[in-house]
């Protein structure tokens, strides 16, 4: 797949100020000596800085285009959050001698657990009534999740499959760096007190720490070209930008010593590095990897030099008033931003076509984190019966994520129902039993569906979800797999007679119909397929690179081919990719299309390619979801449905010169009228963006079966055309 599109929130947070030195005389750090929070030293420009990340963020997502880098906010706030949170534990150390651990993690919880456990009650209930039953419960999940700060482990883990590529995004998806900055404080404490125990000067406590910055950023960059969505959700690759501002906080009382205009110079580019990565970074960055040094070392540059700069620096403008104001609220604000912005246009029923309502629910999330604030978050963690009292704290924030997980599963229970009409003609019954499977297929095909059939099958969920066997065999290679190593053999294992099927998932979503077919027939069936991958001689682009691992699949696959001598081969790609390098690509598609069919096509083999199935406008089953009641908005015209007709044309040109039958599922998918339907009978036809549900592939298995027969007939020796 190309890789999953990311939804990219950064957590702010708002910890205690830290106690670092005050500001030279004049500097906008200090204001009479005291805040408007009336703690003496409080560093108003990280405040401001609080207020550029959290409102890059919110206008990214609400799709402010010219900050479209604007995901770069979650960077700035782990370093923040890491030179805070450490400056703290520095401080209670020389108060007291010791870092109580009990009182940090109350002091955690009292903090953040209130105002979240709201938020996450409120989109669960928003999820529920909005956003439909299909998802639900992976949102009722995501929300177990969040409760316990591992919800970045599960968002990696789905942005591996190469499903998921245009699933929506989880309303609850911007708790993934809370989760990552509790996993670093359950390791990052407890290393510091080890640390100030065997060592008194502060340059040797920088060690560990400096060690595990390395060893996350290398982790960083491998997984950023080896596994996106672990690079950019995982905690192992991102600790590192937390750990660059602890490092900073072990220095807090060298800060001043910078000369003045260094120090203003500095932190204006730093600012200036920040707004660089905002403006200029988009969706089709490589991110994290190296670019997150970006935002990282600028916001590493503001808390150095902000205040140290005096009025000539960046703190100068971080602390004006209203910069300080949205700091203030910064955590509550990003808590609630990233629901809003997909629940009020489901809500409003604009669906795709929400345009500014995006960040107008954005913007409603500053009073709400205002009233989160003032009703929620001070009352809770300023409370008596918390002060002196860790243990209590501790019981209070378990307690809310026990009681938030519990709300979760029971809500699980009870999902939202679809809208539905009367029951349709069984699709797979009608087609089995027609005399004329074509002609039955034509006129399912030109009935109109405007509902949701009573009795669909399989079930929305099922057709979304779940997997035929090359799938569950690991006979799908992933993105980075080259080698084959399951023997995935289907059909009749014991047949002489072989079939293959080569090509990507385009090829593997025919598989349950030709395995139906092959154990009917008595053909072994060898599945080998890998996603995203082409059977033409080309090389395609993956991740802002070459996708290398298609053409070692590729090579070693076809020479696997050569020696099965197979009956036949059925090719398939979707033809939707990138070429890598320049050069026109139906040209170089087509070329490398004949190339493949040259290779494979002699002796007794033979090879049929299945063009590329029409596409409808989106992901299916959640269009069909939404329009439950009117599935006509999900269908598509024949006209538009092929997103490269250069490529198909090309490939068909192929199969002419080298002689390979070619097979056009058009006609099972679309009436004769144009119409592309995405329900056909009781049967959904798409799971996803671009795939056939299996549910409807097995229903066409009669008419593939016929086609076969008639090209090949049933031992396989016959010659199309003769």
């Amino acid at each position: 797949m190309p890789v999953r599109r990311l939804a990219h929130p950064p957590r702010p947070t708002s910890e205690e100020a830290a106690s670092i030195p005050k500001p030279r005389d004049g500097a906008p750090g200090e204001r009479g000596g005291r805040t408007a929070a009336g703690n003496a030293g409080l560093r108003l420009d990280i405040q401001g800085l609080r207020a550029v990340a959290v409102s890059l963020v919110a206008f990214a997502h609400a799709g402010v285009a010219p900050v479209a880098g604007g995901y770069i906010g979650v960077d700035v706030f782990f370093v923040i959050s890491g030179f805070l949170i450490t400056s703290l534990m520095l401080r209670e150390h020389r108060r007291e001698g010791k870092i109580a651990l009990g009182r940090f993690y109350a002091r955690r919880a009292l903090r953040l657990l209130p105002a979240s456990t709201l938020v996450v009650m409120a989109t669960l209930a928003g999820s529920w009534l909005f956003l439909g039953p299909l998802r639900f419960a992976d949102y009722a999940k995501d929300a177990i999740a969040s409760a316990w700060y591992v919800v970045n482990f599960r968002l990696a883990d789905a942005g591996t499959d190469y499903f998921n590529t245009d699933v929506p995004p989880s309303p609850f998806q911007h708790f993934w760096s809370l989760a990552v900055e509790e996993q670093f404080y359950l390791i990052w404490p407890i290393l510091l007190i080890v640390a100030l125990k065997l060592f008194r000067r502060r340059a040797l406590l920088a060690l560990p720490l400096l060690a595990l910055a390395a060893g996350s950023f290398a982790v960083n960059l491998h997984l950023t070209e080896t596994s996106p969505s672990w690079a950019y959700f995982g905690s192992q690759g991102r600790i590192w930008e937390l750990a660059v501002g602890a490092v900073l906080a072990l220095a807090a009382d060298r800060l001043d010593d910078i000369p003045r205009p260094v120090a203003a110079v500095v932190s204006w580019a730093g600012l200036g590095a920040i707004a660089y990565g905002a403006v200029v970074f988009d969706d089709s960055t490589r991110f994290p990897g190296h670019n997150a040094i970006v935002p990282v070392f600028g916001a590493a540059a503001v808390l150095a030099c902000g205040a140290a700069g005096g009025r000539w620096g960046a703190g100068s403008l971080l602390s004006l008033r209203p910069a300080v104001w949205v700091g203030g609220v910064s955590y509550a604000w990003y808590l609630w931003h990233w629901p809003l912005i997909l629940l009020v246009p489901a809500a409003a029923g604009f669906g795709e076509h929400d345009g500014p309502l995006r960040l107008i629910a954005a913007l409603c999330g500053i009073p709400l984190a205002w009233l989160t604030l003032h009703l929620i978050e001070n009352p809770m963690r300023f409370h008596r019966a918390f002060k002196a009292r860790a243990g209590r704290g501790l019981v209070l924030g378990l307690g809310l994520s026990a009681v938030t997980a519990c709300v979760a599963v029971v809500a699980a229970q009870f999902p939202p129902q679809l809208d539905e009409g009367v029951a349709r003609q069984k699709t797979q019954q009608v087609l089995a039993k027609a005399a004329d499977p074509r002609a039955a297929l034509t006129e399912l095909l030109e009935q109109k569906v405007d509902k949701l059939p009573s009795n669909l099958s399989p079930s929305m969920r099922d057709t979304a979800y779940k997997r035929s066997k090359v799938y569950t065999d690991d006979c799908a290679l992933t993105m980075t797999g080259t080698v084959q190593t399951q023997p995935c053999l289907y059909g009749d294992t014991k047949a002489d007679r072989s079939v293959v099927l080569f090509g990507d998932s385009h090829v593997a979503q025919w598989f349950p119909a030709l395995d139906a077919i092959a154990k009917k027939h008595h053909w072994r069936l060898y599945s080998l397929t890998k996603n995203a991958c082409k059977v033409a001689q080309i090389t395609i682009e993956y991740n802002k690179g070459p996708y290398s691992t298609c053409d070692d699949w590729r090579k070693v696959t076809i020479e696997k081919i050569l020696k099965m001598k197979p009956e036949l081969v059925i090719t398939s790609s979707s033809n939707s990719a990138k070429l890598w390098g320049d050069g026109d690509i139906a040209e170089a598609w087509g070329k490398g299309q004949a190339e493949t069919y040259r290779i494979l096509q002699h002796g007794r083999t033979r090879v049929m390619t299945i063009l590329d199935t029409p596409w409808p406008k989106n992901n299916a089953v959640d269009c069909a979801t939404a329009h439950s009641s009117d599935l006509s908005a999900c269908a598509r015209d024949r006209s538009e449905a092929d997103p490269k007709p250069e490529v198909t044309k090309a490939i068909k040109a192929a199969a002419d010169a080298e002689g390979v039958t070619i097979v056009n599922p058009y006609d099972w998918v679309c009436a004769p009228s144009g119409n592309c339907p995405v329900v056909v009978g009781n049967t959904m036809v798409y799971r996803d963006y671009g795939h056939l549900a299996d549910g409807y592939v097995k229903a066409l298995t009669p008419v593939v079966e016929d086609k076969l027969l008639r090209l090949f007939g049933e031992d396989l020796r016959k010659r199309p055309g003769a």
